[in-house]
């Protein structure tokens, strides 16, 4: 089970002294300065972590969660592959920065579809959930049921019976005050911060317009060798299935349609219409995922929010969201922020987002305060899903509709073996289920 479709991106020059100070007068960022130091300052006992999945995201999960504090230590790891574990575990104990902290025994090395239920039952006080967005709802709910702390990498869903049972295990974890930080970095990210304080305070007007693009080149794949079942083949290429991937419009895309939903104030589209296809990347080795997808969403009080992303080769590569108001607009990507109109406004210079999402994450822990972004993930992997839902049928998809879909993705069993190799949907004949 593995998980490396966005890599951790490079530290960031910026003091965590100067973040502090940057980060005051925001919300989230309020928190981390109120709290950052003296909470790890006062934590000072082990916590210990299980890795579950360990692919490049898993990997980067465990290094950020041991930058991001004293007294972390990564004991356990869970993988559906014996090859991808070993490959990192002996990665994670070559870097010099971080090696200090792996303290997995062999022992502690578990292989398999039911690895997961060995990591949380191995000891730990953390769980780090980066396998194939697929098993995130399941892993959760035994991870919650089990007392461990979580962080979900996103989305947390392919279809809608995993969202409804992430939302709920997610009631649950509230009433054991657990800790649940997932992986949608850019609300760790302190450009975004500044930026959404100042879009929720007013200073863009009422916002009218949405635009939301991540339009990139296709990722990794891997030829079938022999020996393969048809479920390895699919696992080792789980991205361009979508009973394990959701699609690219909700692995990857949920980034820009998270902060979409997070500037209108936590608010989420009750309708959108869309379309895509299978332009460029028609070869089997692909699976049977689009690689575009273009949606326009309807928020309840008619503001639209354009939706386009894309994998392919050789084009104009655009990853960032546009934010209009009445007074102005706002532009925002991975690097900065940018305000225009009324207020005019620059930031840049966040510290590592995938460092801090865990800070947050460490901080919650060690302070007994619960942080809980189960519910908000969960939905903005909905919106995801919904959009996916309009381009594979052509048919215009609600809120309600996609909430309550008896879609079920996946097989009944997991097993090596056998697995049908799904057609690629096509609109205007593919059912809404």
């Amino acid at each position: 089970m593995t998980h490396a479709a966005e890599s951790s991106v490079s530290d960031s020059s910026l003091s965590r002294r100067n973040f502090i100070k940057a980060t005051t007068a925001t919300g989230a960022g309020a928190l981390v300065a109120q709290n950052l130091t003296g909470a790890f300052a006062a934590g000072s006992e082990t916590l210990k972590v299980g890795l579950i999945g360990c692919g490049g995201r898993g990997a980067g999960a465990a290094k950020d969660i041991i930058k991001a504090a004293e007294g972390i230590e990564l004991v356990a790891m869970g993988d559906a592959f014996k090859d991808r574990l070993e490959e990192k575990k002996k990665a994670l104990l070559e870097d010099e920065e971080i090696n200090h902290a792996i303290k997995v025994d062999e022992d502690h090395c578990f292989v398999g579809f039911d690895a997961y239920r060995k990591v949380i039952d191995s000891g730990v006080d953390v769980v780090l959930l980066a396998t194939p967005p697929h098993f995130r709802a399941e892993h959760f709910q035994a991870a919650i049921e089990a007392g461990k702390h979580v962080f979900a990498e996103k989305p947390v869903a392919t279809d809608a019976f995993g969202v409804r049972n992430f939302i709920e295990t997610g009631k649950l974890a509230k009433e054991k005050n657990l800790s649940v930080v997932t992986g949608l970095q850019r609300r760790h990210q302190n450009h975004y911060l500044e930026a959404m304080k100042k879009i929720h305070a007013g200073d863009l007007g009422d916002v009218v317009s949405l635009h939301g693009y991540w339009n990139g080149s296709p990722l990794w794949s891997y030829p079938r060798e022999e020996g393969w079942s048809d479920m390895e083949y699919q696992m080792r290429n789980w991205y361009y299935y979508t009973w394990l991937c959701g699609d690219h419009i909700v692995e990857q895309h949920v980034h820009n349609l998270d902060v979409a939903n997070w500037a209108k104030g936590d608010q989420y589209p009750v309708k959108c219409v869309g379309m895509g296809g299978r332009e460029v990347r028609t070869d089997p080795l692909f699976g049977h995922i689009y690689d575009h997808h273009a949606v326009v969403y309807e928020y309840e009080d008619g503001t639209l929010l354009t939706s386009t992303c894309r994998q392919m080769k050789g084009c104009k590569n655009d990853v960032r969201e546009v934010i209009v108001g009445t007074k102005g607009t706002c532009y925002t990507d991975g690097g900065s922020a940018r305000m225009t109109g009324a207020v005019e406004m620059e930031w840049k210079d966040s510290p590592n987002p995938y460092v801090q999402e865990h800070e947050v994450l460490v901080r919650s822990i060690r302070g007994g305060e619960g942080v809980n972004e189960a519910e908000r993930v969960a939905k903005s992997t909905l919106t995801a899903i919904m959009g996916r839902m309009a381009t594979y049928t052509g048919k215009e998809i609600t809120w309600e509709m996609a909430m309550n879909s008896q879609e079920k993705l996946g097989p009944d069993k997991y097993e090596w073996g056998e697995m049908p190799f799904p057609e690629p949907a096509v609109p205007g004949k593919t059912p809404f289920v």
